[in-house]
Parts: structure tokens; sequence; C-alpha cells
């Protein structure tokens, strides 16, 4: 029997994580595409007139369980991945987007949505009907609806190639990023790295049966030896490993595979009738155009430069006081957090304490139960993929507390429902196959469908320190706005209340998602919350009120450095989008030194670049998108400034914004902030932020 075919017969049919082998994927994909495009053919071949019900709406609800499968899979290929996950990936790919494009060029099909399409001024559908017909008919055109038949074959092709080439860049970084570990056996070379981070160095030494003590590329074993390590020489040789990822011409290199992509991308695009691929995106995004992005981009640059200048001129004092001349990439976090230790007094090792994992969940289930409503409940009957797993039921509260997080209740929030309202997987620590960073994800949409709301399954999956066995896993201030961020983007899904599955939780546009997640780390430097959550661990004291104070101050610290760093990515995103036919002649790394110049404050190395390891518009969906993570910090600080203005627990904003959230994608990203914040979004809020 194969559990993926099954019904699943699990509470709040979760995932039967623990009952599925490797071998049941391929088999379950092959089956259920076939379900699946019967389910395509009964609608295409459907006697009756096309109508909104037997052509739009079936098709928002048809392949139900491969979609539950795919996002299974590809979940566990990001999370918890081996090389016969990725061997299964190679043939998986290629027969779903063979599946999709199938369906997005069969003329029959598209006669029936044409046809409602074309009369849906007399339909008489509510808001999120006409979103879903809209949605439908554009997506079927930007796939190919209206080529000609050998045009549609091209296409296919083309879609076919990048989904295979795109996983293989993935893998490839991946690989590339656990190839390397840097082994030291004398503790003296390690001078300055606090002794909790050498104990989890010795740990992972034991792992691979070392003697004395191993650091990896993985972000929480790299970022410390970066900010710390005093040997300047390891932290040279740390940075060149690091970016050298799939840039060293061996067996991961994924230069001429970023060459493939963009071609192939620019090939779909003018297929299309796109001058290029970055229109092609950006017609469905709030930004619109190419011309308008790097206006937006071009501008914060020219207000941040300035900032971001003077900010290197104090690094560079620093640096020579201790005989450096010529400050480079690698020193920077460590010379960066010697000056916050002297503007701020504040050291991450020194507030690490202050911030164990579970306190700062137990803060973030207190926070979105004052301001929404919920409450989050661990259980121990769900299945899971990996003994780190923890699974939460999430439910909507009445008038009774939630028992995480006291001091944040109160008695403006009553809230006349009580019910389960989603199911959610944490998955905290790094492991061999899991990729690097810090991700949200679903394994099952919300939708409504013959009178039941079907909930949500959510996940959130992180890359933070383990545990050892005298200390809990404790979190630098950056990994807990790294929390609230991935919280955020569980909120846009755990609140989801649309009737259909493909306009639910975070299927917005692509530059409005960020909007969640980036509002909620507010959050993190506010003292009047801060005070609630950041205790000692041993000895349970809060964190000194001067340091609560200085953390607050210390949010727009090296803002300039990392303004300007965002932006060379996102004009560098823009540019492999935008620039037809610029690679040809130069080789990525020319590319990539010419196009992020203006935005450069370091010399670059000719041994590094960032590009062969940018996963997120190689292999996730922010290519021609980059931007849009400023694009929404312009949208989180304004949202944040009308809670800052009006009380940052205020109910009455807090339950408009929880409206923006449970909307999805039904409507307008500018309509639904508008309805929020009774205007248009201000760059003015993220400039004031940032600068003052």
């Amino acid at each position: 029997m194969n559990p993926l075919l099954e019904k699943f017969n699990t509470k709040y049919t979760s995932s039967p994580f623990e009952e599925i082998k490797e071998e049941h994927y391929l088999p379950a994909f092959q089956e259920l595409v076939k379900t699946s495009e019967k389910e395509i053919d009964e609608i295409t071949n459907n006697p009756e007139k096309p109508t909104f019900e037997n052509t739009i709406e079936a098709m928002a609800f048809s392949g139900e369980q491969l979609d539950r499968v795919s996002n299974i899979f590809f979940n566990l290929n990001s999370a918890e991945t081996n090389d016969e996950i990725q061997k299964i990936a190679q043939e998986v790919s290629p027969l779903l987007t063979e599946f999709s494009s199938k369906i997005s060029q069969n003329e029959k099909l598209f006669e029936r949505i044409k046809s409602v399409y074309d009369q849906k001024d007399s339909l008489s559908l509510n808001e999120e009907q006409l979103t879903l017909l809209n949605e439908t008919y554009k997506g079927f055109v930007r796939s190919g609806a209206l080529l000609n038949e050998e045009d549609k074959k091209k296409l296919e092709k083309i879609n076919m190639d990048l989904s295979i080439k795109s996983l293989q860049f993935g893998q490839n970084t991946l690989a590339s990023t656990n190839a390397y570990f840097k082994h030291i056996t004398d503790k003296e070379e390690l001078k300055g790295i606090p002794e909790a981070i050498l104990q989890q160095y010795e740990e992972d030494a034991k792992e691979k049966g070392l003697e004395g003590y191993v650091i990896t590329l993985q972000y929480p074993s790299y970022l410390p030896a970066m900010t710390y390590a005093e040997n300047r020489e390891l932290r040279k040789e740390l940075a060149l490993a690091n970016g050298k990822k799939s840039f060293d011409g061996g067996e991961y290199d994924n230069q001429n595979l970023i060459k493939e992509i963009v071609k192939l991308r620019q090939a779909k695009a003018e297929l299309l009738g796109y001058k290029n691929y970055a229109d092609f995106v950006l017609e469905e995004r709030m930004a619109q155009s190419p011309t308008k992005v790097f206006e937006f981009l071009n501008e914060l640059l020219e207000k941040a430069t300035p900032y971001a200048q003077k900010e290197i001129e104090e690094l560079k004092s620093l640096a020579k006081a201790d005989g450096i001349d010529d400050i480079q990439s690698y020193d920077h976090t460590f010379y960066a957090e010697k000056l916050r230790k002297q503007k701020f007094d504040i050291d991450d090792e020194e507030l690490k304490p202050y911030f164990q994992l579970e306190k700062v969940q137990e803060a973030v289930f207190g926070l979105v139960g004052k301001l929404f409503g919920l409450e989050f409940k661990e259980i121990n009957d769900i299945q899971k993929y990996h003994s780190d797993v923890k699974t939460y039921e999430v439910s909507e509260v009445g008038s009774q507390k939630s028992e995480v997080s006291s001091e944040l209740q109160s008695s403006d929030f009553q809230h006349p429902t009580s019910d389960y309202k989603a199911l959610l997987y944490t998955d905290y620590h790094p492991r061999k196959g899991k990729r690097a960073g810090a991700w949200m994800t679903s394994y099952k949409n919300q939708y409504k469908q013959n009178g039941e709301n079907s909930r949500p399954h959510i996940s959130v999956v992180c890359n933070f320190t383990k545990p050892t066995k005298d200390t809990p896993s404790l979190l630098t201030f950056q990994e807990v706005t790294t929390l609230f961020h991935e919280f955020g983007h569980a909120l846009h899904g755990v609140l989801a209340d649309t009737q259909y599955p493909n306009l639910s939780g975070t299927s917005v546009k692509w530059d409005f998602v960020e909007l969640p997640s980036q509002f909620l780390e507010n959050y993190c430097y506010e003292p009047e919350f801060l005070k609630t959550f950041a205790k000692h661990y041993q000895t349970g004291e809060i964190l000194p009120k001067d340091k609560i104070e200085k953390l607050s101050e210390s949010k727009s610290f090296m803002e300039g450095y990392q303004t300007l760093r965002q932006l060379g990515f996102g004009l560098l995103d823009m540019a492999y989008h935008s620039e037809v036919g610029a690679l040809e002649n130069k080789s990525v790394k020319e590319f990539e030194v010419e196009k992020t110049a203006a935005t450069n404050l370091y010399p670059s190395n000719p041994e590094t670049a960032a590009s062969p390891s940018f996963s997120h518009i190689f292999q996730g969906g922010y290519s021609a998108g980059y931007y849009s993570y400023k694009w929404a910090e312009v949208l989180d600080a304004d949202a944040f400034q009308y809670f800052k203005e009006n009380g940052i627990f205020n109910p009455e904003i807090a339950a408009k914004y929880k409206i923006l959230l449970s909307s999805g994608g039904t409507k307008n990203p500018m309509e639904l902030y508008k309805n929020f914040r009774g205007r248009e979004p201000k760059v003015e809020s993220l400039l004031k932020r940032a600068f003052g």
C-alpha cells in the first residue's frame, strides 16, 4: 500500500510522514498526475455550457491530492533531503512541468475559460470569484494559451529545462555548502570566539569523528566565527570558502547554469511577447515595471549611500587602531560587532542567555495571541519527518486567556469564537540534509468547500544553534528577529480565510508577501514587549532596562550598509532579468561586479562571487523580484508607524490588520493596504525609521 495514494487517515488529515518511504514518491506522482489529468479532462469535456462553477471553480479545487504530495516531497527536499530524494526530484520535476504545460496549453479547456471570462461582466460574481476568474485567465495567457502549436512546444521545452536547471542549481549550492569544513585542533586559533560557540564546534567535530573543533559554512557555525574570531587569517579563509560556493570551477559550479537559466527565461519572455523576463514577471507585481523598480532602488541608493559610507569610515578607524590599513569585506562583521558593542554596549554573546529559543517562541505565541486571538498548544499525536520537529494545534480563542506569555494578555481582546485554525510544524536546527537559511512553507492550503472551512498546515523552518548537553539553544538577537520574521509569514497562512486554495494565505503578489514577516520583526525592538520575554535562561532575570533601551536604539545600526547590500542584490537580480544578452560576452563575476559597483563598499575579491549561490533568484521564486524585500520594508515601516501612533497592541488596528492577512490574494494588495491604513504607503516612513 502506498500511503501517498490513500486518504490521509490522520489527525487533521496531517501528512503521514512516518509511513512514507522514498520508493512511494515516484509511483504516487505518476498515479496522481493521471488522476489529475482525468479531473481536467472531465472539466474540459463537460457537455454543459461553460459556467464559472463547472469550469473556473472546478479547476481551483482539482488536483488536491497531487498538491498535497508535491508539498510533502518538495518541502522535504529542502528540509530533510538525501541523495535518493534528490535523484527522485530530477525525475519528478519534469513530470510535473509536463503536466502543468498540458493544462496551460489545452486549447479546448482555454476556450471554456475564455467563454466565461468574456461574459464576466454579466455573471454577478463576488470580488473573490472575479479575482479567481481574472487570475485563471491571465495564468493561461501567460502560460502560452494564445501561442501557435509550434511555439507552445517551444515553451513546454523551455519550462522543462528551467525546472531541471533550477533544481540542479539548488542541489549544487547545498552540496557545495556541505563539502567544506575547517578542522582546527589548536584552541589558540579560535581566540575571541565565546565558549558556548566553541562547545558547538566541538560537538560538530565529534559528529565527524574528529578531535578539536569544526567550523562549517552553515550559518550558526559560520557567522559567530566571522563575528568574534580575532584570527584575521581564519576569517579570510572562511569568507573565501563561503564566497567560492559553486564558484570554484569544480563539480558543483553554477556559473554555466546561471547563463543557461537567464537565457531560457529571456527566451520564455520573448516567446510570450515581452521585451525581457523582468517585464514578464513584474506585470504581476505591485511594482508593475522594471522602470519603476529601478527608480525605487536608485532613490533608496541615493539616500542610503552617505550613511553607509559614514558607517564604513567608522569601521576603518577601528581597524586602523588594530594596525589594519586595508579593511576588507571579511573584516566587516568583526568590526561592526566591535562598533556595536562600543556604541550600545551590546554583545551578542552577552545577550544570548536572555534569548532561549523556547522562551522566544513563547513570546511570539503570546504576541500573536494578544493581537489576533490565537492560542498554540503543543501536541504529540501528529507524525513528523524528523525528531527535531515539533507540532502545535493553533486555535482562535474566546474570552479565555492564552496560557503562554500571560503578561501580554489584555481584557481589550475578547474573541467570540473558539475553534481550530491551523496545524503548525516547527523545525529549528541545522543538519546535513537541510538547506541553509530560514523559511515558512505550507503542507496544506486553506479553502472552503461543501460548507467546510478546511484549515491549513503551516511549517516554520530555521537553522538555529543546537542545544548542547549543558546549554539550551540560545539565539543571537538577529536570530530572534529571524524567528519573528518567519512567524509573520506563518500568520499569513494560519489566518487564511478564503474560498479558493490558490488565493489563500501567502498566494499574493510577490512584492506584498514580505509585509507580514517584516512587520512582525518591529516588535523585537519595542521595550514594552522585549521586557516580557528577554529573561536569563538560568536566573530568570529580565534583561536590564538599559540593555533593552540600547537594543531598541540599535535598530538602525549599520542600516546604511545593510540597505546598500540589499540594493546590490536587487539591482543584480534586475540586471540579470532585464538586460537582454548582457551575459553573452561576460563572465558571471564580471557581470556581478559591474552591476553592483555602486553598492559595493569593499574591494571585490576575484576568487568569490555571490551569484553562483544566489538561490533566491536561481532556485527560489525571487527572480526579478528580490527588490520586494525593500519594497515590503516601505509597507512594514508604514504599517508599524500606524500602530506606534495609536499603541503597538491597539485592538482596533490589529483587527484591521487581521483582515488584511486573512484576505490572501482575493484583492489587489494596494486596495488591501489602503483598507487597512486609510491611504497608500509612504517611502518616507522607511527613511524616517532607517535614518531618522
